[in-house]
């Protein structure tokens, strides 16, 4: 058995990893079924349609960042240029603290790839739907 067989694969791993990153996303697919269930960590904070103590989440993939109507963002959010998307949600996600200085998000970050890939379709699917977002 040759333990060094794998080395064969590599060059497809890395370009599919290239690939995977220029399309601005984790690599991975996301179930929005599953991140429905993910989402209920947010449910403390975030709504879809209103603001709480963080801001709405509908119309979230593809709004640029600090600008929910009518949410007192940090400085750091209203300012950062970000515009949310799979990438973008994927990196702040992951460690909301370390990605973006200054922002208010008390929220610790998901570790599991899998988990935010899961949300970011449950949120990119929600307002794409105008029974749950109708504004969107």
């Amino acid at each position: 058995m040759k333990v060094t067989s794998y080395r064969r694969h590599l060059p497809l791993l890395a370009a599919y990893a290239a690939l995977a990153s220029a399309c601005g996303g984790s690599g991975l697919e996301g179930d929005a079924t599953r991140g429905k269930d993910v989402y209920a960590q947010c449910a403390g904070c975030h709504q879809l349609q209103q603001n709480s103590a963080g801001p709405m989440h509908c119309g979230v993939v593809g709004r640029a960042a600090g600008t929910a109507p009518n949410y007192p963002y940090s400085e750091a959010m209203k300012e950062s240029g970000l515009v949310w998307d799979e990438r973008t949600l994927d990196e702040f996600l992951t460690s909301p603290f370390a990605y973006l200085n200054g922002t208010k998000m008390g929220f610790a970050g998901l570790p599991s790839a899998a988990d935010r890939a899961d949300v970011i379709a449950y949120l990119r699917e929600a307002g794409r739907d105008p029974a749950v977002c109708p504004q969107s």
